[in-house]
C-alpha cells in the first residue's frame, strides 16, 4: 500500500470521519482559504487510483467512498515502518519506544498481561 502524502492524509481523514462524500461535499469542509475545487478532484481520483477510494456515479458526478479503513492504513503503515527502519524485528521497534520514553515500563507490563490473557 502506497504511503500517503500530508495532504492525502488529511483528505482521508475526512473520508474516515465523514464517509461517502461528492468533491463539494469535500470542499465545504475546508476553512478559508479554501483549495481549488479541480486541485481537490484531481487529489481524490490519485486516491483512487492509489486503491484508497472508490466510487459511486450519479449521472456525470461521482460520490467518492474509502474502501481502506484507518486501522489497515495504520497497520500496513506500521508493518512498513517497522520493516524500512528496524529490519523488522517488532522487538527493536518497542526497545526504541522505550528507549525514548514514548511507552513506560508500566503500559509495556499491562500489554504484557493482555496479550497473556488473550492467549487463554
Amino acid at each position: 500500500m502506497k504511503k500517503l502524502t500530508n495532504k492525502e492524509n488529511e483528505l482521508m481523514e475526512l473520508f474516515w470521519t465523514e464517509g461517502a462524500m461528492f468533491v463539494k461535499d469535500l470542499l465545504e469542509k475546508y476553512d478559508e482559504p479554501k483549495p481549488h475545487f479541480n486541485t481537490l478532484s484531481t487529489m481524490v481520483r490519485t486516491l483512487e487510483s492509489n486503491g484508497f477510494l472508490a466510487h459511486k456515479a450519479y449521472g456525470n458526478t461521482y460520490q467518492y467512498y474509502p474502501i481502506v479503513t484507518r486501522e489497515q492504513y495504520g497497520k500496513t503503515s506500521i508493518n512498513t515502518m517497522v520493516s524500512n527502519f528496524f529490519k523488522g524485528s517488532y522487538l527493536d521497534a518497542v526497545s526504541a519506544f522505550v528507549k525514548e520514553e514514548k511507552i513506560s515500563i508500566e503500559e509495556l507490563e499491562a500489554l504484557i498481561d493482555q496479550v497473556k490473557k488473550g492467549q487463554q
